[in-house]
């Protein structure tokens, strides 16, 4: 078991002693994981696999899924874009569904706090829900803030494996703006120093580097980011043009 050492310093480095004398030979820290890493093999655990093919179910429900990752700061409008997006697939009769953050951490993840190995489980979890209402015919849409860029690669990583469409969407707002709309009231209490290692104040937020779509709410009207976002479903083969 290990962490990244930028997360954590004890349990993301480490040193080797020889056995001989008990001289330290080496040491180092870990980077990251290795992409092609595997959890350990359960004997005990089978997938069980349904008789329906995958592009028979979704030929049989005339849609296809795919996963929408809306990532950004607090307060950036991942749910505001997120609740739109949901409400305009729907309404153009395409199953759709939002896997909000927050909701997760009512019910699947209300045993995890927001310390970074915590945050780190949180993607992973919901990375693999949404992979599961992808693949079956549903657009998941998740808005989360994800505050790491490793574990966003790891999200994409579950659904390539998967073979499912995944599309990471930076919702890029200036923190200062972010502040100016505080609907929680969650900047204020973290500047006095009520809240620690809230994100974009005194905790990290690694942006995308290349996202698959970025989006300004600070520039655009929702409608129109709505849009963009169906575009590039459309341009991903998930939904139909009309």
């Amino acid at each position: 078991m290990f962490d990244e050492y930028r997360r954590n310093r004890t349990t993301g480095s480490f040193v080797l002693v020889d056995e001989a004398d008990n001289r330290t030979v080496g040491a180092g820290i870990i980077i990251e994981p290795n992409s092609r890493a595997r959890a350990p093999e359960q004997s005990n655990v089978t997938w069980h696999r349904s008789k329906l093919s995958r592009p028979a179910r979704w030929a049989l429900l005339e849609q296809t899924g795919a996963t929408v990752w809306l990532t950004g700061l607090p307060a950036s409008g991942k749910s505001t874009i997120a609740v739109a997006l949901e409400e305009q697939l729907a309404g153009e009769g395409q199953s759709a569904y939002l896997l909000d953050g927050d909701n997760l951490r009512c019910g699947l993840n209300s045993d995890l706090g927001f310390r970074p190995e915590d945050r780190s489980e949180n993607v992973r979890r919901a990375a693999h829900v949404a992979r599961l209402f992808a693949d079956a015919g549903t657009v998941a849409i998740v808005s989360m803030i994800s505050p790491y860029a490793g574990d966003r690669a790891l999200a994409r990583r579950i659904h390539e494996e998967g073979e499912i469409s995944f599309l990471e969407v930076f919702v890029n707002t200036p923190v200062a703006e972010c502040e100016r709309r505080d609907p929680k009231g969650l900047y204020a209490r973290a500047r006095r120093g009520e809240i620690k290692g809230f994100t974009g104040i005194d905790g990290a937020y690694e942006p995308p580097a290349k996202p698959d779509l970025e989006l300004r709410p600070a520039e655009d009207g929702l409608d129109h980011l709505v849009e963009l976002l169906l575009s590039a479903l459309k341009r991903r083969g998930v939904l139909a043009e009309r």
